[in-house]
């Protein structure tokens, strides 16, 4: 299968590197390029990609509410484009408002070529991406915002998980793979899905990106907390 990818960033010049990249890849192809987020709604409708490579910050309509936008109008049909949201350092204020607004993940701009190759293929293949050091710095950031145990208004949500569930999502908020999970636990990848396909499903949520943020609103991940 060809993954379908539109790119959607504000620097021409950012969109041609991320092209050449990708267009090296005999399983990725580059379908559309977007600008702005008005624009990348629009070509999302039109191409019907597979995955959104979307930045945040945008003339006009910003890379959230384009997120938001792409998700949402898509849901009732059979092909919803997965976003994998770009951001930097200084932008990563904006990152929990992407992810609730549907994206699968996130990555730096920075990023390795192989790994924004490899997080593609994962979110194309309806995994999300949750890069552990990203993750730690974007939440110890918001730490100070973050519900205190004794302000948690839904724990009762982790009672419907067994212990081996709690202990799968506690792996996931740390961002590791379901291969690096079915390590540490030393059972099969196939094992691991069961329980993610569990914990989600208990909890009520669409991906392991929203199982980072409730395992840390929860209190069962405490920012900083792990190495």
């Amino acid at each position: 299968m060809t993954i379908r990818v539109l790119l959607v960033d504000d620097q021409p010049l950012l969109r041609t590197g991320f092209r050449f990249i990708l267009e090296a890849e005999a399983d990725v192809t580059v379908v559309g390029e977007a600008g702005d987020g008005a624009t990348a709604m629009e070509q999302s409708r039109a191409l019907l990609p597979d995955v959104v490579l979307m930045d945040v910050r945008m003339p006009g309509t910003d890379g959230i509410e384009a997120t938001r936008r792409i998700v949402r109008e898509a849901a009732p049909t059979a092909h919803v484009p997965k976003v994998l949201v770009l951001t930097t350092f200084d932008l990563d204020e904006y990152i929990v408002e992407a992810l609730r607004a549907g994206a699968s993940g996130f990555l730096l701009k920075d990023v390795p070529p192989d790994d924004l190759v490899q997080a593609i293929r994962v979110v194309a293949a309806g995994d999300a991406i949750v890069a552990p050091s990203v993750t730690r710095r974007l939440l110890d950031r918001f730490a100070a915002r973050l519900p205190s145990a004794h302000q948690q208004a839904t724990p009762a949500r982790l009672d419907r998980l067994t212990e081996r569930e709690l202990e799968v999502l506690r792996l996931i908020a740390k961002g590791m793979s379901n291969a690096e999970i079915a390590a540490t636990l030393v059972v099969s990848e196939t094992t691991v899905k069961t329980h993610v396909g569990n914990v989600l499903t208990k909890l009520g949520l669409r991906d392991r990106v929203q199982a980072v943020v409730l395992a840390y609103e929860t209190g069962l991940i405490i920012p900083g907390a792990f190495s």
